[in-house]
């Protein structure tokens, strides 16, 4: 059986990434086809593999702004040759062209967020005037070429059961879950320090922001670890006790998230790895009450956190301070054992079983039949 494994793209190293390596081991003789790649940017286990960009890849360094084109790139991609094709979807990856006789699989990270729920926001707020007037035209044609490219997956495996909830009002599609893998035995307890510690992409709908001026406000220290579009506008509004890290290493972040108070997670995330990285490394969870952040933070036996209500600097403000009080009876031990289920063994265990499992489209069954067999 030939498989080929299509990844949105290659530029950087994120949870979506990490989730690739993973499906790298599981086939490891898989071809890998994506829209752009930096090969300085990946795993060498994932660089093992036979990569093919599509011809948008010398134009990389402008990807954001070459989403229109995406889904004619993704469809010129030739996967006649392969039996079993795996896509890592987030951005566009499902929309390929596969054969009448080949199994199509799409582990969904999430529905492009940009143009189904979070389209008004980007909409009327989060980009720049002149760029609205272009993205309104742009949106819907997505949003129609979208829905009409999940018609051409077989089977959906959903990383999180909020984002099964948004496979299912954004493409009307049945969805299993998974959730991704994390390498909860790398991780460590040590000492906290006196600092918070934020673990994200910087972009508008993390509500970054929202902790900038909540932790300003409070005079307490925050440390932001991560990259992307956002970083000059957080800069402009931090107050001194708010340093940002850049892109880390995954040794550096380790020891970051080992000498934290807690993680801050201040928007709704598809899974979120970085609260489970948290949780592996003994320390609790400050975090939005809603999305992924609920099915990964246990908020009592044991107590991994606290979860707030709305986006908003006062009610964080208010959930650090109700952290504080509770601060003492966190027990790292149990929240390192509470992570292990999310562990790396798991994920492949169960993928493993839906790829071995007959297809669906042929043997119509429940689409969760085979998804925890390990259990």
């Amino acid at each position: 059986m030939r498989a080929a494994i299509v990844h949105y793209w290659l530029l950087n190293w994120r949870g979506g990434e990490k989730v690739l390596e993973s499906l790298c081991r599981l086939l490891p003789d898989a071809d890998i086809f994506t829209l752009f790649y930096d090969p300085a940017a990946v795993s060498p286990e994932i660089r093992r593999h036979r990569i093919t960009p599509s011809f948008l890849n010398p134009l990389r360094r402008h990807y954001r702004e070459l989403l229109p084109l995406m889904p004619l790139a993704l469809e010129q991609f030739d996967l006649r040759a392969y039996d079993l094709v795996v896509s890592s979807e987030s951005g566009p990856a499902k929309g390929v062209l596969t054969s009448s006789s080949a199994r199509h699989i799409c582990y969904c990270h999430t529905p492009m967020r940009y143009i189904w729920d979070l389209y008004p926001a980007y909409s009327r707020q989060w980009l720049p005037a002149w760029k609205r007037a272009i993205f309104a035209p742009v949106s819907n044609y997505l949003r129609l070429w979208d829905f009409a490219a999940a018609a051409r997956v077989d089977q959906f495996v959903a990383n999180s059961d909020n984002v099964r909830r948004r496979i299912q009002k954004s493409w009307r599609r049945d969805a299993c879950v998974v959730h991704p893998p994390v390498a909860v035995d790398s991780f460590y307890w040590r000492e906290p320090e006196d600092y918070y510690l934020i673990v994200s992409e910087l972009v508008a709908y993390k509500r970054l922001d929202v902790a900038v001026r909540a932790f300003a406000r409070m005079g307490r220290r925050l440390r932001v670890a991560g990259d992307g579009p956002e970083f000059k506008r957080l800069k402009r509004m931090a107050a001194p006790g708010i340093e940002f890290c850049g892109r880390v290493p995954d040794s550096e972040l380790r020891g970051l998230l080992a000498r934290s108070r807690a993680l801050i997670v201040p928007g709704e995330e598809d899974f979120g790895m970085a609260p489970v990285e948290a949780l592996a490394s003994g320390k609790p969870v400050i975090a939005l009450g809603r999305g992924g952040s609920l099915e990964s933070v246990p908020t009592a036996d044991p107590l991994g956190g606290v979860f707030f209500d709305e986006p908003e600097e006062a009610h964080l403000v208010e959930a650090v301070d109700r952290f504080e009080r509770l601060e003492a009876q966190v027990r790292p031990r149990d929240l390192q054992a509470w992570a292990e289920q999310f562990s790396e063994a798991h994920f492949l265990a169960r993928m493993q079983a839906i790829l071995a499992a007959p297809n669906p489209s042929e043997h119509p069954a429940s689409p969760c039949e085979f998804a925890n067999t390990d259990e």
